[in-house]
């Protein structure tokens, strides 16, 4: 006999990870290219004593630290397993079999993912000029959706819904149905039109705002994140589809450290060097005539449809690693300036313009 696994196995998109390749530049993955901080590190070192006990399951210390932040009080506040773990326990907790979640294509791989394992049905509202449609995505809404993501930045193509499109937005949407701001790359946002999600948790009360450590804090590989939500309800729930123990100590002791004031204005100094890489990444490729969207995270997007991985080929072959999106475009993280200076050496051998 052949044991019996659920039959969406069978059709479930895997989730691609950049890859890594031995003596190659990675641009594959929106990692920091920095290091944590010493201090971060110091704080790393000290929990690793700690590690024979099981975690805080709460995540108390993390969570009252984010409260205070933010404002806003400790039970509208879930700590989880980097943010798409979040995205994850939001749909086991709202999304029964043959519910709907909504999401923008192309957005957030992981999404129809989750989707599909927790039994929910996908709509893949498509991009319009690369960003969300919402306008459709309002027109789309049924009495079966249950949560709608807008991922703002949007990955893989760096574009962003405004203001004024995102809260006509919100004011169409039901009550009932749950909407998730993905601010993975807040803290790379530099257009003033684009709000900030936690300002619109008062007015909305089915908002909920994700955010991570994993990139502008640079602890991709100790997984945690965070959710803001404005009614206690969905913080509260999030808390029960979690899996016990999934932060570890050392990942909730590296984000509190990365939350004192001294270690987040140096973080977010690193962040600023970023954003100055990404504007000259940008122009540098406009100028060899590529077609770079306006992009507001750390990555630049490469809108390549068919041509996508015979591309992206071309660029390990000078030893620089890109995520490909194969019929749709390739997605390049902004490294350090000498890697950057790498890659747009090799944008400018293979640059249409050439």
């Amino acid at each position: 006999m052949t044991v019996r696994l659920r039959p969406v196995l069978s059709s479930m998109p895997a989730y691609v990870p950049g890859r890594t390749v031995a003596g190659a530049i990675k641009l594959a993955s929106n990692e920091t290219p920095y290091a944590p901080l010493p201090s971060v590190l110091a704080h790393i070192g000290s929990a690793a004593q700690g590690i024979n006990r099981y975690p805080d399951n709460g995540s108390q210390a993390l969570t009252d630290a984010l409260a205070a932040k933010y404002g806003i009080p400790a039970e509208h506040v879930a700590v989880g397993c980097g943010s798409v773990s979040l995205c994850t326990q939001l749909v086991q907790a709202v999304a029964d079999a043959d519910d709907e979640v909504m999401y923008a294509w192309r957005s957030f791989e992981a999404y129809p993912i989750i989707a599909a394992v927790s039994g929910a049905s996908s709509i893949q509202v498509p991009l319009q000029d690369y960003v969300h449609d919402l306008d459709e995505m309002a027109a789309r809404i049924t009495g079966k959706t249950r949560l709608v993501f807008v991922c703002n930045p949007n990955n893989p193509t760096g574009t962003v819904v405004h203001r004024d499109e995102l809260l006509r937005f919100l004011r169409a949407v039901p009550e009932d149905v749950v909407v998730a701001l993905d601010e993975a790359y807040r803290e790379f946002v530099r257009d003033p039109q684009v709000p900030d999600g936690v300002s619109l948790l008062s007015e909305h009360p089915n908002l909920v705002v994700l955010r991570t450590f994993s990139k502008a804090y640079g602890l991709a590989g100790l997984r945690v994140g965070y959710a803001l939500a404005a009614d206690p309800a969905v913080a509260a729930a999030l808390k029960q589809t979690q899996v016990p123990f999934a932060v570890s100590s050392i990942a909730q002791e590296a984000a509190l450290a990365s939350l004192e004031p001294t270690a987040e204005r140096e973080l977010l100094d690193r962040v600023a060097a970023l954003v100055a890489e990404r504007s000259r990444v940008r122009l540098d490729l406009l100028a060899m005539g590529y077609d770079i969207p306006p992009s507001q995270a750390n990555f630049v997007w490469f809108p390549l449809g068919d041509a996508t991985l015979e591309w992206s080929a071309q660029y390990e072959q000078r030893g620089l690693i890109v995520r490909a999106f194969a019929g749709h475009g390739a997605r390049v993280t902004i490294g350090t300036p000498e890697e950057n200076d790498t890659f747009l050496a090799a944008a400018s051998e293979l640059a249409p313009s050439s």
